[in-house]
């Protein structure tokens, strides 16, 4: 097979995530929009820049191991023509659905996840602001892809093109798009209701391109009222070590401290942010369904 030679797409688009950021500054500026925290923008780009220096790393041991399937256990060998990156775009974004879904009801993959929704504000610095460990974990759900033939360069490469995607999706700059595009793609209206607390709002709108997913499987959400960002319980802190990582130390002080079972303490690991073995914890479709409820009454 004819193997081309791809560049990097990430480290080529950081000097354009820099315009851009600058760009959005001045227009939030402009309107009056305060969107801009200097030490939150500042704590998102040194998160952004971490996860680009650890990839170097993870990037060549998932590449590795994505290889080894794609050589040795692959149905097919699917050629680098159109018609296969166009069915990448769908079989990538379909994988990154259920990655990003599942990210949001198992603490074990929040853990990572959490430092992406810790900003409370929503700009184009948020969409920087990346985890240092995920990409050590989230790569068993694109295992599948070498097994039915794409090759691990085409599959890297359309997961860049996807997180380049959503860079742009985090702006409150950009209002509602074009109804059509509202219908089938991802936009800023779609992704604003992704990091917001609102209890409506929680765990809705998983999608990385294409928010078909979600209509499909019964997680859109339109945006309605005003979003709120950040998490249901904030960590205040600025320090990117702390907010790397707090969720891990968190996770494990639940999990081997806890007065349990050795099933319940592994539960910790899987079952959703804020259960407790002792039943005291709120999760947040416990929140929507309070949210729900109360909604009702008004009405």
């Amino acid at each position: 097979m004819n193997i081309p030679e791809i560049p990097n797409l990430i480290n080529y688009a950081i000097p354009f995530f820099i315009l851009l950021i600058i760009l959005e500054i001045v227009v939030s500026a402009k309107i009056n929009l305060k969107t801009y925290q200097f030490k939150d923008a500042a704590t998102s780009i040194t998160m952004g820049l971490g996860n680009v220096f650890i990839g170097i790393i993870s990037k060549g041991l998932v590449f590795g191991l994505l290889l080894y399937i794609y050589n040795h256990y692959s149905i097919f060998k699917i050629p680098f023509t159109w018609w296969a990156w166009l069915l990448l775009v769908f079989a990538d974004d379909f994988t990154y659905y259920w990655f990003h879904r599942i990210s949001h009801v198992s603490r074990f993959f929040w853990a990572s996840h959490i430092i992406h929704h810790s900003s409370q504000h929503y700009n184009l610095s948020t969409a920087l602001r990346q985890t240092w460990t995920g990409n050590f974990t989230s790569f068993v759900f694109w295992l599948w892809l070498p097994f039915i033939g794409f090759h691990p360069l085409m599959i890297l490469t359309q997961m860049s093109i996807s997180l380049l995607y959503q860079f742009w999706i985090h702006t409150e700059t950009i209002d509602k798009l074009p109804t059509w595009y509202e219908a089938i793609f991802n936009t800023p209206s779609h992704h604003r209701v992704h990091h917001a607390t609102n209890p409506q709002y929680l765990d809705r709108n998983h999608a990385g391109i294409f928010i078909i997913w979600d209509k499909l499987f019964g997680t859109f959400e339109p945006e309605v009222e005003k979003p709120i960002y950040g998490l249901t319980k904030n960590i205040n802190s600025y320090n990117p070590l702390y907010v790397a990582f707090h969720e891990w130390m968190a996770l494990f002080k639940d999990s081997f401290t806890s007065k349990t079972s050795l099933l319940k303490r592994f539960q910790y690991f899987v079952k959703p942010p804020g259960w407790r073995h002792d039943g005291s914890g709120q999760l947040s479709c416990d929140m929507r369904k309070a949210w729900e409820q109360s909604t009702t009454k008004l009405t």
